[in-house]
């Protein structure tokens, strides 16, 4: 299973997502210190009933928790975009 088919299962179980998109920005970051050492870096637009009430900051930490130990171990860098379905809308 590739990094990105990881992520996006990662998040599908722990946010049920109405959309998700998942990015793999390593690329662009060539050379970069975090590039280096194998971890990617990446962009995820998420958009869940589970962002209905919180506020950014924990909306992002919920997706380092869905993420686990990934962010050791793949992820390098993480931009996350986080909606509700009515932001989204």
């Amino acid at each position: 299973m590739s990094r990105i088919e990881r992520i996006r299962a990662a998040l599908e179980s722990a946010l049920q997502p109405v959309a998700l998109e998942v990015v793999d920005d390593s690329h662009k970051h060539a050379g970069h210190e975090g590039a280096r050492d194998g971890r990617g870096h990446f962009t995820v637009r998420v958009t869940s009933e589970a962002f209905v009430g919180k506020a950014p900051l924990a909306r992002h930490r919920a997706v380092y928790a869905a993420l686990g130990d990934m962010m050791q171990t793949d992820i390098h860098a993480l931009a996350i975009e986080a909606r509700t379905p009515a932001e989204a809308a």
